[in-house]
């Protein structure tokens, strides 16, 4: 027993190094392109885009992704998370072919170049969790389960550096049970994907964060709940467009879809043009204070629209990311406004932090993962209370309205079946999603 759990423990760290590895090229190539389109060279500046260039890359960029897309067979358009949350709730091993992980891998990047207002965080735990099962091989189901989770959990490390959160994260999102045997190897790949980050990146956290992250006074703890509740009426709100957007035009060919995107991104990116790409950035500058009233207004507006409509026609591209930004901007509003009241307030940039967790555990019903991913981007404890604050009360107005699911899983019942394969009806607590073992306590 001690010499399986060694021998998997080793396989992965073998998971966790591969998947970093490539969720790093994968942000390299994005990086590539944008330095080689974008103005001046510099990381997500479609701000200086020209009008027309505003509108014609994402649309340009839809059409030629589409194009290409239609030149597959149906299965290989499978991708993301939501394409990994499938595989893992199949009966036996995972399967994360190696076709659409090429899949993702290209058609991400390329989605978010053109300026497509998704992120790469959602491609990357698709490619981490197909490195996983790759290394997987033919080990029985049970460990192929594992390894896959161990390149998911990577995946989120690397990205931002948060090897906490990337454990949390395959626990609350994607539904896998705990257990010590297996998040031990979990655990294990989580440190090396962030450790890979750290010797790309350094050990610096993604988003450079004002020094005042704190509470003034305690009367904040009302302004905290509002935060959370308006904060919880947005991601109902992007939810909502998300699978309407789905239902009205989720039978498009990709080629019409991706072009609708384009042309939705475009337009918004017109009137805000903070809008397209992952918008890291513009979350720096929400963070440092940089941003005004009205920006921060109809950045909410604008990326909440673009992004969600982005989903639902199925651009191969994440949520995360811009659920970070949407919750910034709108904790930016709120602490730009409460700075006329006659009680102490923090800043701006300690509102806008607070609501990026908050939006984030609220589409995605991750709360433990969305604190873990503050405290680790802060590296400051005293954030944490307020931000349990605000996360409560977005939960619990997302979960009256939508119910407890992650949009992930909203999105997933949407999506088509691979034929032939049966999906478990719910969460991954039966014996088949608990990698092929029957489940028992630890």
């Amino acid at each position: 027993m001690q010499k399986d759990l060694i021998r998997l423990t080793a396989l992965g760290a073998v998971s966790g190094l591969l998947a970093g590895l490539v969720v790093l090229a994968f942000r390299w190539v994005i990086e590539a392109g944008q330095r080689g389109f974008l103005p001046g060279g510099l990381l997500g500046n479609y701000e200086a885009l020209p009008g027309w260039a505003m509108l014609a890359l994402p649309v340009g960029g839809g059409l030629a992704l589409g194009l290409a897309f239609e030149r597959l067979p149906e299965p290989l358009r499978s991708v993301g998370i939501v394409h990994a949350i499938q595989q893992l709730r199949h009966t036996g091993r995972p399967k994360l072919p190696l076709g659409n992980a090429v899949v993702q891998f290209f058609g991400g990047a390329f989605a978010i170049v053109c300026g497509h207002s998704v992120d790469r965080e959602g491609p990357g735990v698709h490619l981490g969790a197909a490195t996983g099962t790759w290394v997987g091989g033919r080990s029985e189901d049970a460990e192929t389960f594992t390894l896959t989770v161990c390149g998911a959990a990577s995946a989120i490390a690397a990205a931002f550096n948060t090897p906490l959160a990337g454990i949390v994260f395959v626990i609350e999102v994607l539904g896998v049970r705990y257990r010590v045997d297996r998040f031990i190897p979990v655990m294990t790949a989580s440190v090396i994907g962030a450790l890979v980050s750290q010797l790309a990146y350094g050990a610096t956290p993604t988003f450079t964060l004002a020094s005042n992250l704190e509470m003034a006074s305690l009367e904040e703890v009302l302004l905290l709940g509002l935060l959370g509740v308006l904060t919880g009426l947005v991601s109902v709100a992007f939810i909502e467009i998300t699978e309407r957007t789905w239902d009205w035009a989720g039978h498009l060919r990709p080629v019409l879809a991706f072009a609708l995107a384009g042309g939705v991104t475009g337009l918004v990116g017109l009137v805000v043009p903070q809008v397209p790409g992952i918008s890291y950035d513009t979350l720096n500058n929400i963070l440092n204070n940089h941003l005004g009233l009205s920006v921060l207004a109809s950045l909410v507006l604008g990326k909440v629209l673009a992004t969600a409509i982005a989903i639902g026609l199925r651009v191969p591209g994440g949520l995360i990311g811009p659920s970070l930004v949407i919750g910034g901007a709108l904790g930016g509003v709120v602490g730009v406004l409460v700075q006329s009241l006659a009680i102490p307030t923090g800043g701006e940039a300690f509102y806008a932090a607070v609501g990026m967790v908050a939006m984030m555990s609220a589409v995605l019903r991750a709360p433990l993962a969305a604190l873990m991913a503050l405290l680790e981007l802060t590296a400051n404890p005293a954030i944490i209370f307020p931000g349990m604050v605000a996360v409560v009360f977005a939960d619990v107005v997302a979960r009256q309205m939508l119910g407890r699911e992650s949009i992930f899983e909203h999105v997933r019942r949407l999506a088509e079946v691979v034929p032939g394969e049966r999906v478990l009806p719910d969460e991954a607590e039966t014996p088949e999603a608990d990698g092929g073992q029957a489940p028992r306590d630890e």
